[in-house]
C-alpha cells in the first residue's frame, strides 16, 4: 500500500535569520509589479525591493518545503482593498515542478487577506512559466497591457502645448467620472485612485479629459495614462507635457503602461520615440467576498403567515381585504390586522 506524501511546506514572514537566504535569492527572481520593477530596480536585473522591514506597505514572506526555499513579496498600499504581488525568487523555470510557488502564492493571499485586502493582483508575461502557475492558483486575466520605453532624450517631437496641473482634491470627482467612461467595469476595482499631488490632470472645456499617474524612482519614470477618446488628437502633446514635468525624465528611461482598452495611444507613443518593451497579463485572485447575513424570521411570525380558510367570493369590492392590505403595507402588527372587521 502506497503511503500518501506528506506536505511539509511551511510559510511565514521573514525574520532576521532569513537575511542570508533573501540575499542569496535576490538576483534570481521575477518582478510581478511593473511600477516597482521599472522605477525602483532594473527590469533586467531585478532584486528584492526590501529585505526585511516593511517599506511602503511591502511585506516579505518565505516558504520552505523539504530542502527548497522561496521568497515572495506583496505590496499593500494604504487602505486600498487590494494587494499586489511584487516579487518571487527564484523564478520558475520551464517544466519545473511549481508546487513550491503555489504554496508561496497561497501564503501571500492568506496574509494579505488578514491585512484587509480583497484581491491580489499580479502582472506577468503570458509566455512566462509562472503564467500557468497563476492560473492554477485561481488567478484570472482581468486585462492585458503593454509597457513602452523611451530612453532619456532632450528632444521631443511635440512641444508641450497643453497645460497639465497636479492632482488636487477638487479634481477627484472629475477623475472618477473619467475612469467610469474609459476603464471597463471589470477593471475598475483594481484601478488605483489618485491622491493629492499624485499625477497630472488635463482639462478641456472645464472638464477632466485626462489623468496621468506618475511614479518616479532611481531606475525610471513610470506613467499610467487615462485619456478620453475625445482628446485623441491631443494625446501626443499631453504625453509630452507629462514627460517634461517628470523630474527625472531627462536622467532615466520613461515607461508608459498602456492597457488594451487604451491601445489607441500606441500611435502617439511611436511618434514620441517610444519602443514596445513588454507585453503582460494583469491577473487577479479574489481572496475575500461579501457575505450577507441571513435574516431568520421568528417562528411565531411563520405561524402567523399561514393563510386563513378560503372565503366565498363576493360580487363587490372586499373592503376588509382592502383595509387589511393597507394596514399591512403600513407596517401594522399582524395581531391588529387579524382584528379587522369582516
Amino acid at each position: 500500500m502506497t503511503m500518501p506524501v506528506r506536505d511539509t511546506a511551511e510559510s511565514r514572514a521573514v525574520t532576521l535569520v532569513d537575511i542570508p537566504l533573501v540575499r542569496r535569492l535576490s538576483e534570481t527572481g521575477i518582478v510581478l509589479d511593473s511600477e516597482l520593477g521599472f522605477t525602483q530596480e532594473s527590469a533586467y536585473n531585478p532584486r528584492l525591493h526590501t529585505l526585511i522591514l516593511p517599506s511602503r506597505g511591502i511585506h516579505t514572506m518565505v516558504t520552505r518545503m523539504e530542502k527548497r526555499q522561496i521568497v515572495g513579496q506583496f505590496r499593500l498600499r494604504g487602505d486600498t482593498p487590494y494587494a499586489h504581488v511584487a516579487y518571487l525568487a527564484p523564478a520558475l523555470a520551464e517544466g519545473e515542478d511549481d508546487t513550491l510557488w503555489l504554496h508561496i502564492l497561497d501564503a501571500m493571499a492568506a496574509e494579505s487577506g488578514k491585512k484587509g485586502a480583497h484581491v491580489l493582483v499580479a502582472e506577468v508575461d503570458e509566455y512566462a512559466p509562472l503564467f500557468k502557475t497563476l492560473r492554477t492558483a485561481s488567478y484570472a486575466i482581468y486585462a492585458r497591457q503593454e509597457i513602452w520605453r523611451r530612453v532619456p532624450n532632450d528632444d521631443l517631437p511635440f512641444e508641450p502645448e497643453v497645460e497639465l496641473t497636479e492632482t488636487t482634491e477638487t479634481d477627484l470627482n472629475g477623475i472618477y467620472n473619467l475612469f467610469g467612461n474609459v476603464v471597463p467595469r471589470l477593471v475598475q476595482p483594481i484601478t488605483e485612485l489618485p491622491e493629492d499631488g499624485e499625477g497630472y490632470v488635463y482639462r478641456k472645456d472645464d472638464r477632466v479629459e485626462g489623468y496621468i499617474g506618475v511614479a518616479e524612482g532611481k531606475a525610471g519614470v513610470y506613467l499610467m495614462p487615462h485619456l478620453h477618446p475625445d482628446v485623441f488628437s491631443d494625446a501626443p502633446a499631453i504625453l509630452a507635457a507629462a514627460i517634461e514635468r517628470a523630474d527625472r525624465s531627462h536622467k532615466v528611461p520613461v515607461y508608459v503602461r498602456v492597457r488594451r482598452y487604451q491601445d489607441w495611444l500606441d500611435d502617439a507613443l511611436t511618434q514620441l520615440g517610444f519602443d514596445l518593451c513588454a507585453r503582460q497579463a494583469v491577473m487577479v485572485k479574489h481572496i475575500a467576498a461579501g457575505v450577507r447575513s441571513a435574516a431568520f424570521a421568528p417562528l411565531s411570525q411563520r405561524f402567523e403567515a399561514v393563510p386563513s380558510p378560503a372565503q366565498p367570493p363576493t360580487n363587490g369590492i372586499d373592503m376588509a381585504a382592502s383595509d387589511e392590505l393597507e394596514v399591512w403595507a403600513s407596517g401594522t402588527p399582524a395581531e391588529i390586522v387579524r382584528a379587522l372587521p369582516d
